[in-house]
Parts: C-alpha cells; sequence; structure tokens
C-alpha cells in the first residue's frame, strides 16, 4: 500500500510539472505532490529525500505564490 502511494505522488509530481506552464494552479499541485512525496519517504524512512522534497515543495510554494501576485497584478484594471 505505501509503494501505491508513492507511485502516486510521484505521478502527480510529474504530470503538474509537465502542465505547469498552462496554469499557475500546476505549481500549487505540483507542491502539494512534492509534500506528498516527502511523506512517503518519510514513511519509508529514506530521510535524505525526505528532505530533499521537502524543500522541493517549499520552493514549488514560493513559486506559485510569486506567479499568483503576478498574474493577479496583470489582470486588474489601472
Amino acid at each position: 500500500m505505501l509503494t501505491l502511494f508513492g507511485s502516486i505522488a510521484v505521478t502527480i509530481m510529474f504530470l503538474s510539472y509537465w502542465l505547469e506552464s498552462r496554469s499557475k494552479w500546476m505549481v500549487l499541485v505540483f507542491a502539494i505532490g512534492s509534500a506528498l512525496t516527502a511523506a512517503y519517504s518519510g514513511l519509508a524512512a529514506v530521510y535524505p529525500i525526505t528532505v530533499i522534497e521537502s524543500l522541493w515543495a517549499l520552493v514549488a510554494l514560493q513559486r506559485f505564490v510569486r506567479r499568483f501576485r503576478l498574474e493577479g497584478a496583470a489582470t486588474r484594471p489601472a
């Protein structure tokens, strides 16, 4: 069951990374997928990967916030 969870988490990461140019929301989904992968690797006791995936989740969350602000500012009337 743990392997299935990890496979789903990595699939979410892959697909959202592939589609992130289409929507800022895919960047957020990538952050969620990274967090899920970090949880999986923590449950599997692979702690170096847990740290790396946690950092990926934080970087993706930062990218989402930045993109959300930029796209929000671009759609507001002047």
